[in-house]
């Protein structure tokens, strides 16, 4: 069981959004607090993202709720009031005004709400949240999600926690994902300071997954910052931030829909981080290195490949004959490797993590991204998402 950091409570319930699965979440403060939050860019953005952008322009939230297995996204103006509908809900039965309270949503597009039984369901909510530990939260959120996925990390030299809850496993690319994360942390720390961290950690982890190409209406990713634990160094909070929201990014990659292994793609020697990071999300996107990965093949020229397609006007200094290749610690390319060396590389291909390395060598820059195989799952579970 994770425990909340202290200021903390949540509740979950099944207010019969979809089936009997737990489906409603509510994390609050006992008041409103710094907060900062990264969302996604989609035309497409629903209610929840559009609402709760507005509502943390003064850096402060009490409580963030999270309705699963409905967007409620391209619904007009009837998105619109029911996300407000769920919101002033919330915040009444909280004793708060609706402005402090954040939503998200997830799941099917294009279904309003069934707002009856939500708010129905969110009148039995006691006033007083019950649960201390973030494992009920954390199962409440999840769609096609397999397992729960939860993270917490210490802040160095002080009493103070990050605890962060995430769900995510489809519909994942490029900034963010069909993903919703939510952080808390009993450290004392401003907003305007928690939000230029934030966004940094956001960068370079959530940033930094993909499973499929395909950007979500709905991503979000929160902080909320109670000062329980009171004051804390900002560079200690921020490398515990990074990792919570980093092991949250590897369990989003690792439970892609349908996955069997993580991949784990490092470019370094790259003339700055966006050139490495896009040279590593053309690796990790690549339905060719992706498949490989599946059938342990190790095919480095499908490496090869997703390198040489960055051909845009950014990245002609891209020479194949600078450009070093790796699975796990051995060089692929240009080096050659024989059969016995081959057949090593199918079993460690065959395993639950793979990594991939690429020496650009164009400077000095690194980055690292994630992403999972390609299988016959996926297909079967987005087939049949809606039926």
């Amino acid at each position: 069981m994770t425990e909340l950091p202290g200021g903390f409570v949540a509740y979950v319930a099944n207010v019969g959004v979809k089936d009997t699965t737990d489906d409603f979440v509510v994390l609050a403060a006992d008041r409103p607090v710094p907060a900062a939050g990264v969302f996604t860019r989609s035309r497409f953005a629903g209610p929840s993202v559009t609402m709760s952008r507005a509502h943390l322009a003064d850096g402060r939230a009490r409580a963030i709720v999270v309705v699963s297995k409905n967007a409620n996204v391209a619904n007009g103006p009837l998105g619109d009031e029911h996300a407000a509908d769920v919101v002033e809900a919330v915040a009444d039965r909280l004793g708060c005004a609706p402005s402090d309270v954040l939503i998200a949503s997830t799941g099917v597009i294009g279904r309003p709400y069934p707002i009856e039984r939500i708010t129905a369901g969110i009148e039995r909510m006691p006033a007083d949240l019950p649960d201390t530990s973030i494992d009920g939260a954390a199962r409440g959120m999840m769609t096609t999600d397999t397992v729960p996925k939860i993270a917490s990390a210490a802040v160095a030299g002080s009493a103070a926690t990050v605890v962060g809850m995430a769900k995510g496993v489809g519909m994942i690319e490029p900034n963010m994902a069909t993903m919703i994360a939510v952080l808390v942390t009993d450290a004392a720390v401003g907003a305007a300071e928690l939000d230029d961290r934030f966004r940094r950690v956001v960068d370079d982890t959530f940033n930094c997954v993909s499973i499929d190409t395909d950007t979500s209406t709905s991503d979000t990713a929160v902080v909320l910052a109670g000062g329980a634990a009171g004051p804390v160094d900002g560079d200690a909070l921020e490398r515990a931030l990074h990792d919570v929201a980093r092991s949250l990014t590897q369990q989003i990659a690792a439970d892609g829909e349908g996955a069997e292994t993580l991949i784990e793609v490092t470019v370094v020697g790259a003339r700055d981080r966006a050139q490495a990071k896009r040279v590593a999300k053309a690796i990790v996107n690549s339905p060719l290195v992706k498949t490989a990965v599946h059938g342990a093949d190790p095919n480095w020229g499908r490496v090869a490949m997703a390198i040489g397609k960055c051909d845009g006007p950014d990245d002609t200094d891209i020479d194949q004959d600078a450009v070093v290749i790796r699975f796990g610690d051995r060089e692929v390319y240009p080096k050659r490797v024989d059969e016995a060396e081959l057949a090593e590389l199918s079993a460690y291909l065959g395993g639950d993590e793979v990594q991939i390395g690429v020496t650009l060598g164009t400077g000095a820059a690194a980055c690292t991204v994630w992403g999972c195989d390609l299988t016959a799952g996926y297909i079967r579970i987005n087939a049949d998402y809606t039926t």
